[in-house]
C-alpha cells in the first residue's frame, strides 16, 4: 500500500513522488510533500503564498475580464473587506465601480499592513 495521501483535488489515491512535489496523474494537481493537506486545515492562499482571512484587503496582479460585461478590473485594483467562501471562485467582495464579485484568489495579492 501507498503511504502517499490522497490527491487534496479529486481524491485520487493515485499520487506519486517527483522529487519534492507530489503529483495526481488524473487531475494534474501538483502540491509540496512538506505541506500537510487536510480537510481541517484547508487555507486559502493568495498568489504569493500568504494565507488570506475575511476582512483581509488585496491588490488584483493582472487584469481581469468582467464577465458578460466589456469592461475589465485593472491590474492594481484595491479590494477591501474580503470574505472567503467555497468554490472554485474563493473571495466574494465589492469592487468600487463594479459591485458585488467572485475573485480567485490566484489572482489576488494580500496587501500588507
Amino acid at each position: 500500500m501507498s503511504t502517499l495521501p490522497a490527491c487534496p483535488k479529486c481524491q485520487s489515491a493515485y499520487t506519486y513522488e517527483d522529487g519534492a512535489l507530489l503529483i495526481c496523474p488524473e487531475c494534474g494537481h501538483e502540491w509540496s510533500a512538506n505541506v500537510v493537506d487536510t480537510a481541517d486545515s484547508k487555507q486559502i492562499r493568495d498568489s504569493a503564498g500568504n494565507v488570506l482571512q475575511d476582512g483581509d484587503t488585496v491588490t488584483v496582479i493582472k487584469d481581469l475580464k468582467v464577465k458578460g460585461s466589456s469592461s475589465v478590473v485593472k491590474i492594481g485594483t484595491k479590494v477591501k473587506n474580503i470574505r472567503l467562501v467555497e468554490g472554485d471562485h474563493d473571495i466574494d467582495c465589492k469592487i468600487d465601480g463594479f459591485g458585488a464579485m467572485s475573485l480567485k484568489s490566484e489572482f489576488v495579492r494580500k496587501v500588507q499592513d
